[in-house]
């Protein structure tokens, strides 16, 4: 166990390196910061990422930034989250979506929160501290500090 531990640690460590020789000062990420397998960071654009001290991130978590993402202090991250502060415009129909550039808005992340596995947050969120985000939730809108939200599966939807 311990040698699982001292390798996800030189791994995080080796990580972090790259972030900075890829993108500067625009990826904040401290020294102490844990990724697992399959972490990926992409900043373009203007786009930066600021992370808290004691930060977690589990297997296959990806950071997309062209506005800014701020993470506070101790929070956690289930597999495979996934925060995007853009997304693409399609406002006519007769061009092709690739070719319509972003909207753009920064995402800030309180400290002390959990995320849960397989959550998606989405551009202009604000999610205050201490909240529980459950699996499977996509957030599109801000949060309040303290709250816990869940993904409610009861509702079946055909089309």
């Amino acid at each position: 166990m311990i040698v699982f531990k001292l390798f996800y640690h030189i791994f995080s460590f080796i990580k972090i390196m790259m972030f900075k020789m890829t993108y500067g000062n625009r990826a904040g990420l401290p020294i102490k910061t844990q990724f697992r397998a399959g972490f990926h960071l992409v900043i373009e654009g203007r786009g930066f990422v600021k992370i808290g001290k004691d930060v977690f991130f589990n297997n296959y978590c990806t950071i997309a930034s062209r506005a800014g993402i701020t993470i506070g202090d101790g929070t956690i991250f289930g597999e495979n989250v996934k925060i995007y502060d853009h997304n693409h415009q399609y406002r006519d129909a007769n061009k092709s979506i690739k070719n319509q550039g972003y909207k753009s808005a920064p995402i800030n992340i309180g400290s002390h929160c959990w995320i849960g596995s397989n959550v998606v947050i989405l551009k202009g969120v604000q999610i205050g501290d201490n909240c529980v985000i459950g699996a499977g939730c996509v957030v599109a809108k801000s949060i309040r500090e303290g709250s816990v939200i869940v993904n409610n599966q009861n509702h079946l939807y055909l089309s």
